[in-house]
């Protein structure tokens, strides 16, 4: 049991299984806050128990104080490469001053650094004022600078039933365009050298994570394995041969909160309202057995976040006022010629 001293200290757990049962209860008491690390660590819990292998340097750090759990940061692999450090916090984001993050962050750092080789850390993912300042110490620890210009920069949002319903939910009539003829569906195996496509032309627009095509195709073929990617297809009417216009990939899930972490439109269907159209019928999919959708969408793509808030997808309008747990998060890559870089 964690004491109950009010210094902030910290507890380095090397498997899933070793997690107590307060971390787990915590992770799921903030299930879209908690996206990037719930379940990966569930998908690996899962693993270990089937005695699987589930990779190498995989760790989480917890930090506690007043007997709480004030940050879990996690060091995780994914099916094509390892993961940035992830941080979630079990604190509203405009409760992180610089007084109450210094000592949190310093003792995450110093069991980080003590947890993993340096090289294994390549990135962090958090809140804006969590990642600046744990980069900060993390080179004063390290020598390992990061980047000025960040990896990526997003709003975390999320998508209700009834936020879903008010946007008029997956019945919204939406433009038609004659003589097209669309089919939304999951891909299927005969969809996996365009779906592989569309997946290496999303990469390709965020360096420094692209893809081989054989790396492409290794996702592709993940995705549609685990039923975790739709498609929208479409076709000219009178023709046989059929398109996929747009992809929509869904891979951090747990019971409360599907993550749509993908979304990709090919440039030749574009300005036909495609990417709406499979959000939507993608939520609809994923609300039938989750109490939200989550996602992030990059604070530099106001025609994504156009669909999303359109689709439902709460504090996106301009003037919104602020929902809880949709904030800003920020990733910044660490000197890659001190790293291993991973993909995510």
């Amino acid at each position: 049991m964690p004491s109950t001293t009010l210094e902030p200290y910290t507890v380095t757990y090397n498997s899933a299984s070793a997690l107590p049962d307060a971390v787990w209860e915590t992770l799921q008491a903030h299930p879209e806050n908690s996206n990037v690390i719930l379940p990966v660590a569930l998908k690996t819990l899962a693993r270990e128990r089937n005695h699987e292998t589930a990779g190498r340097d995989q760790c989480w750090i917890v930090v506690y104080s007043a007997g709480a759990i004030d940050f879990v940061l996690s060091v995780t692999n994914g099916d094509i490469g390892t993961y940035p450090v992830f941080v979630f916090t079990t604190h509203p984001i405009h409760h992180l001053t610089s007084d109450f993050l210094l000592p949190r962050i310093i003792r995450l750092a110093e069991a980080l650094r003590d947890a993993v080789p340096t090289t294994r850390v390549y990135s962090f993912f958090a809140p804006d004022a969590v990642t600046n300042m744990f980069v900060e110490i993390w080179h004063s620890l390290t020598g390992v600078q990061g980047y000025r210009d960040a990896y990526y920069h997003a709003k975390l949002t999320y998508c209700t039933k009834d936020s879903f319903a008010r946007s008029g939910g997956a019945k919204r009539q939406m433009t038609i365009f004659p003589g097209l003829v669309y089919e939304l569906r999951p891909a299927v195996e005969s969809d996996l050298e365009a779906v592989a496509s569309l997946c290496y032309q999303f990469a390709a627009d965020s360096e420094p994570f692209v893809l081989t095509h054989d790396g492409a195709l290794k996702e592709a073929t993940t995705l549609i394995r685990n039923n975790q990617i739709w498609v929208h297809g479409i076709r000219r009417a009178g023709d046989v041969v059929e398109d996929i216009a747009s992809i929509v990939a869904f891979t951090r899930n747990s019971d409360a909160v599907a993550t749509i972490s993908k979304v990709f439109t090919n440039p030749a269907w574009r300005r036909r309202g495609c990417a709406e159209r499979l959000v939507r019928r993608v939520c609809k999919h994923l609300l039938a057995t989750k109490q939200s959708v989550a996602l992030y969408v990059a604070h530099n793509n106001p025609g994504a976040t156009h669909v999303y808030d359109k689709v439902g997808f709460l504090g996106l309008k301009d003037g919104a006022a602020p929902v809880e747990g949709v904030d800003s998060w920020l990733e910044i890559g660490l000197d890659r010629t001190k790293i291993e870089l991973g993909h995510w």
